[in-house]
């Protein structure tokens, strides 16, 4: 055992953050313990005592999950700004480093939180340091506006823990909504990635090859990047909301629903 049979996951909560609920739920089903944290920021003396209290929390978890919405209304200047300024206050960050680099952690960022792990370098870098020109990002969707539907997504390598239970070449339909969700990057790190492994999961259509057709590919994403990880894939960074998954869900749609990204998390601990 790697310390923890059921382990225990911190779900920070951000002013514009609306996905704790359905995340809570979907790792509490797959037999985790999560801890929904409120960042309360009505005052300076706020922010510094969730800044504290996230410090603590990061200590006692083995998991930290970033979940989906719009931290600061996507403003100024794009999205995932309040996250990222919070997790590189040095308390923060020295926990996320321990977590990671000593104590076996795991890391997720769904649709806002991936924005927020690629601002903070987390992926596809494996550590929190400053964005230089060359950094990638997730930016504006193509088509200029949010898009939200069903997307065709297939794994292209389960080197991550988040992926292990998955074969290469599956494909899973599950749910997007964003404004943000066109992962850019230079022909370099996008080879770097390839070679690596790192590049997790693509858009793909209906016949199964990635795409950059907007039905499809709903953001405009190059080489079709739905899912990027850090170096050793123990953060995972996706724009597609793989907790929005349940009996009775997209009752007409066909597909592979349940990724079981959160099963896979909860087994790497029981090994």
């Amino acid at each position: 055992s790697k310390g923890a049979a059921k382990p225990k996951v911190l779900i920070p909560v951000f002013p514009g953050t609306n996905c704790e609920y359905d995340t809570a739920k979907a790792l509490e089903r797959a037999g985790a313990i999560p801890e929904v944290s409120l960042i309360r920021n009505l005052s300076p003396g706020d922010v510094a005592d969730s800044i504290k209290q996230i410090a603590e929390q990061i200590r006692d978890s083995q998991i930290i999950v970033l979940p989906g919405g719009f931290s600061g209304g996507d403003e100024p200047d794009g999205s995932g700004k309040f996250i990222t300024s919070f997790f590189r206050n040095p308390l923060i960050a020295e926990e996320v480093h321990r977590l990671l680099e000593q104590r076996d952690g795991l890391v997720l960022g769904i649709c806002n939180g991936f924005q927020a792990l690629i601002k903070l370098g987390l992926v596809p870098f494996g550590h929190i340091c400053e964005a230089t020109s060359d950094s990638p990002t997730l930016t504006f969707n193509s088509i200029g506006r949010h898009q939200s539907g069903l997307v065709h997504t297939r794994i292209c390598s389960n080197k991550s823990p988040w992926l292990m239970d998955t074969e290469i070449g599956e494909i899973y339909t599950i749910p997007i909504s964003h404004g943000e969700g066109r992962f850019v990057a230079n022909e370099e790190l996008l080879k770097q990635l390839a070679d690596n492994g790192q590049i997790a999961a693509q858009y793909v259509d209906l016949t199964g090859k990635p795409t950059m057709a907007i039905q499809s590919n709903p953001n405009g994403s190059i080489m079709a990047i739905e899912a990027i990880t850090s170096p050793d894939g123990r953060i995972l960074g996706k724009m597609a909301h793989s907790e929005r998954s349940g009996n009775l869900l997209y009752k007409n749609v066909p597909g592979n629903k349940e990724q079981k990204l959160f099963e896979n998390a909860v087994r790497y601990y029981q090994y």
